[in-house]
This record gives structure tokens, sequence and C-alpha cells, in this order.
């Protein structure tokens, strides 16, 4: 791998209308007044990092289930999936995901299936890290279908500067685990609602790469993860 390959990246095509605005603008900062277009050329360069698409390198061992995206675990509860998923009543095992700013904000499969539904639900826009984003904040929500008919809730969750969330699959598509299947602008979080039986193998605070780390082995008996910070 060349050096300049773990600094330039690949842009999803999401971002180059907004690359090109950022740019048309910091052209117009420069002429108006040269300190205020360098401030615009920093900001066009966070607008071309924040839409960074980089290659992962997706197990493909199977009932491994893994992040959908990049970022910090920020909880792990029991709760009941969105209503419009038709999941049933019963809590699940939820793993939130939270993405600054800073992160690749593709979102991709956890694990391999069959989109049984997809329902979006406008909502406020409270902090994606805070535990109510999960109930009040617009959100879109997928259920995918395992071979074995269980279903696995992965919910796309707008943040506090969020306002546009992006879904290209629908129901029936097929997905594989690690495929791109949507994004979030500015700021967001992932819930994931893991099958009854199934433990979290993940810690609060860890740090994960979507399509890349492990949340859990589905289809496996594997305790909940212990671990230890050093």
């Amino acid at each position: 791998m060349r050096m300049i390959d773990t600094v330039i990246k690949p842009m999803h095509p999401e971002g180059y209308k907004f690359v090109a605005a950022f740019a048309a603008v910091t052209l117009i900062l420069f002429w108006i007044w040269e300190p205020l277009g360098w401030l615009g050329l920093g900001l066009t360069l966070w607008c071309y990092y924040f839409f960074r698409d980089p290659k992962r390198f997706v197990p493909e061992n199977a009932g491994l289930l893994v992040s959908p995206a990049d970022g910090v675990v920020s909880l792990i509860e029991r709760a009941v999936p969105p209503a419009e998923l038709g999941m049933g009543p019963e809590a699940l095992v939820r793993v939130s995901v939270f993405m600054s700013v800073f992160n690749c904000h593709v979102n991709r499969a956890p694990i391999a299936g069959r989109v049984a539904a997809v329902a979006y639900r406008p909502g406020k826009f409270f902090n994606a890290s805070l535990d109510k984003a999960s109930e009040e904040n617009e959100r879109n929500a997928l259920a995918i279908e395992l071979a074995d008919g269980r279903k696995i809730a992965v919910v796309q969750i707008a943040g506090l500067v969020a306002r546009r969330i992006v879904c290209w699959k629908a129901p029936g598509d097929m997905l594989r685990t690690g495929e791109r299947f949507g994004l979030i602008r500015f700021g967001s979080r992932l819930d994931v609602y893991l099958p009854e039986g199934v433990h979290p193998q993940v810690a609060l605070g860890q740090t994960m790469i979507g399509g890349e780390s492990v949340i859990a082995l589905v289809g496996q008996d594997v305790p909940a993860r212990a671990v230890r910070v050093e």
C-alpha cells in the first residue's frame, strides 16, 4: 500500500454535490477576503472526508454479525425493536454505534439476509448519543430475515445536525454481509437489535469499523464477551 492511500480515500457519489457546493463557496470567500477562503478550503476538505467511502475487509465466516457503521459503542441494553417493523413487543439486546461528524457515514449490512421490511419515521433531532434518540429521533429501520427465519433489525437514526437519512434498499432485496445499504449526513447513530439468545461480543466505548468489527456470533451459543481495558 502506498502512503498516500492511507490519506486519500474514495468518495461516495452522495458527496459530490456537497463538495462542489463547498468548493464554490470557497472560491467566493477567497475573492472576498483570503483568510475566509482558507477557512472555506478547510471545510471543503472536511466535507470530502465526511463522504469518504473506504474499502473494507468483510469477514465471510458464517454467523458473524458485523458493525453497520464506524464509531463507538454507546449503548448495550434490552429494548423493543421499532414497532413499524412488526417484530413483536419483546425486548431484544440492542447495540448502538454512535458516529461523530468525523466518522465515515456509509452504512453497511450487519449480516447477510433478505430485507423483510423498510420503514421510515420522521422525528426530532436530539443528540444521537442520548438513549431517547432511539425513540424520538427521525429514523429509518430495516428488518433483515436470516436463512433460518430469525430477524435482525438495523436502524439508522438522525442526530443533532443530521438532516437526511439515505437508504438504497427495498423489501425483498438480498443483502450480503458488509454490503453498503445507506448513509446518514452529518452525525448520527446505528442501532442493531440481536435475535433472542445472541449475546454481544463488544463493550461500551469500543471503537468499531463498519463492515469489519464483529458485534456478535449468530447461531452459536456464545456467552457475552468479557473485556479488560488496559
